[in-house]
């Protein structure tokens, strides 16, 4: 079975979403999506009514959710951290976002297959409650696609 990346990113803002403080990093999702949709690697993205930067699964209207689904690894992280544009935009999160005690997850599934919303939150959940696991970890913790 061949396996793919992927992973869910959430940050809770400072202020309420919307808010004047916010409008640089909100101005620049559309272009760090395109970059990442253009990326090498990148095989899907969270998009639609309620599945775009929607907080309802988290409780919580002012968190943004970032999940997306890459063929390996490294292409994942070419892009979270070699891409000129992504790097800015992070390089201020704590301009528009609070520290939160698990803010990624990233695992593995099948090629071909996409995760839902509630599988990232699950993935996030297990980070906070165990730390890195095979079921889900982040870039300093990472475990190799499970065996057929």
């Amino acid at each position: 079975m061949d396996w793919h990346i992927a992973q869910i990113n959430i940050a809770k803002f400072r202020v309420p979403r919307g808010s004047p403080v916010n409008t640089e990093f909100e101005a620049a999702l559309d272009e760090v999506n395109a970059l990442a949709e253009a990326s090498p690697g990148f095989v899907w993205r969270m998009i639609g009514e309620g599945e775009n930067a929607d907080g309802a699964l988290f409780g919580d209207p002012d968190v943004t959710i970032n999940m997306t689904v890459w063929e390996t690894l490294d292409h994942l992280a070419a892009f979270a951290y070699r891409n000129q544009t992504h790097r800015a935009v992070m390089r201020r999160r704590r301009d528009w976002f609070v520290e939160l005690p698990a803010y990624l997850a990233i695992w593995w599934i099948p090629a071909g297959s996409t995760p839902s919303l509630r599988d990232g939150r699950a993935r996030l959940d297990l980070i906070e409650r165990l730390g890195p696991t095979p079921e889900a970890f982040d870039f300093r913790t990472v475990f190799p696609a499970p065996m057929p």
